[in-house]
């Protein structure tokens, strides 16, 4: 599984003009809001994001965090002011489903890759779960090579596909949980909540490593990022069913991203002096604690306490500064 920052997609200029047609220009319109994707498998994440920022037709748009074009599932995407905290979800708990192949082991570590090696399996369910038990918690693991991580500009992958292996330093990353929910000899399916950076697919090599075998990811489907799961997610067909018109009803707001803090209720001149740049001297400080801010029109950010017990913004929606000038 390959994490990458969150991909922020700029204007799309019109399509070259083919012979014979008129150029057509491509209206992009300001679209603030969160889409909870269910990604197919085959594409990829950015293709996904292009096609969905097609259809809502929007400006600005980006993801949080790549899916593997073999892997499905959850993949949030973000538009217009929700791109600014796209980061809340980079960082966030990752939960997935996913199915190991025992006795192959492929250069990338996937189903995708190169057969490098077979071998025989003679591993049965309580030797298996004895293995996953070294795997729970706190854990050492090396990022694999077909993986998005840069180094000298270039990413691992295209290291890889040039032949060119390189050292990985190991990472310590966490696997909070880890459920056997199908063992069928030669394959076994894992339910895997992490921490930010884990990968799948390395762990499913080192689960194969471990019991002498050998194994590489056959299948991966993300279920949960942070307080988001698959119950509120929907395909790229739903969205385009749903019509020009209704669309936009189907993207979360802004705010639900920093639905894990706290909110603070400001009054319209507060509101307008967190956005003007200033501290704010208010009533039950805590200092260092981050808040989700409102004014009188709505969501104006991210703020957080000082250690003076001063507010001050961390991170603001230009829509929420027009909400309190038309409501001043």
């Amino acid at each position: 599984m390959t994490l990458a920052p969150a991909a922020e997609v700029a204007a799309e200029p019109a399509r070259p003009k083919r012979k014979g047609q008129p150029q057509r220009r491509i209206v992009r319109r300001e679209v603030d809001g969160v889409l909870l994707l269910d990604k197919p498998q085959g594409m990829s994440s950015n293709g996904a994001l292009q096609t969905a920022r097609r259809l809502l037709a929007a400006a600005k748009a980006g993801h949080t965090g790549t899916l593997d074009p073999m892997a499905s599932g959850l993949l949030p995407l973000t538009f217009g002011e929700a791109t600014k905290f796209a980061q809340m979800l980079l960082d966030a708990d990752k939960t997935y489903e996913a199915v190991v192949r025992l006795g192959v082991d492929t250069d990338s570590g996937d189903a995708e890759g190169k057969v490098l090696a077979t071998r025989p399996v003679a591993v049965d369910r309580a030797a298996l779960e004895a293995v996953l038990e070294r795997f729970r918690g706190e854990i050492e693991q090396v990022p694999p090579m077909y993986s998005a991580l840069k180094r000298d500009g270039k990413a691992l992958y295209e290291y890889a596909r040039a032949g060119i292996e390189l050292e990985r330093a190991a990472r310590r990353v966490v696997i909070h949980a880890l459920e056997l929910l199908d063992f069928a000899g030669e394959r076994f399916t894992i339910r895997v909540h992490c921490s930010k950076g884990t990968y799948i697919r390395s762990l499913a090599m080192d689960i194969g490593a471990a019991l002498g075998c050998g194994a590489h990811l056959a299948a991966l489907r993300r279920t949960a990022i942070g307080a988001f799961d698959l119950s509120g997610a929907l395909t790229l067909e739903a969205l385009e069913a749903a019509g020009e018109g209704g669309r936009d009803a189907l993207l979360a707001p802004v705010d639900a991203l920093v639905a894990g803090f706290p909110v603070l209720q400001l009054d319209a001149e507060a509101a307008r002096g967190l956005l003007q740049g200033r501290t704010l001297a208010l009533a039950g400080a805590q200092p260092g604690a981050k808040v989700r801010a409102y004014g009188p029109g709505g969501f104006l950010g991210l703020a957080q306490w000082q250690d003076d017990g001063r507010l001050a913004a961390r991170r603001l929606i230009a829509t929420g500064g027009r909400s309190e000038d038309a409501s001043a």
